[in-house]
């Protein structure tokens, strides 16, 4: 299934993991285990956030995906289902029955 994750960085933690190099090495890593179809990086709600849009095959998968963020960033994360918009008019053709 295809879902986004919203993860919304602790400032002092992520400031911390920019002086010392793990910031980068974090978010390169999940890029490799979750492999995002697209990845965003900016701020949110005054802070600084990244936004992954990935398939996600199980929900298993979350503590493996969000641990890193919550245990190394302190990061607030959400992670809920999308479509494109491919997605989209399938599931609307699909009420026309």
């Amino acid at each position: 299934m295809r879902v986004m994750l919203r993860a919304r960085l602790d400032t002092q933690i992520s400031n911390e993991a920019i002086k010392n190099g793990t910031l980068p090495k974090l978010m390169q890593a999940v890029s490799e285990q979750i492999k995002p179809e697209a990845a965003y990086f900016g701020p949110s709600d005054g802070g600084r956030a990244a936004t992954f849009v990935f398939d996600m095959q199980d929900s298993s998968q979350m503590p493996s995906i969000a641990e890193p963020f919550f245990l190394e960033l302190g990061a607030e994360i959400e992670i809920y289902p999308v479509m494109n918009a491919e997605d989209l008019q399938k599931g609307l053709s699909a009420l026309q029955g």
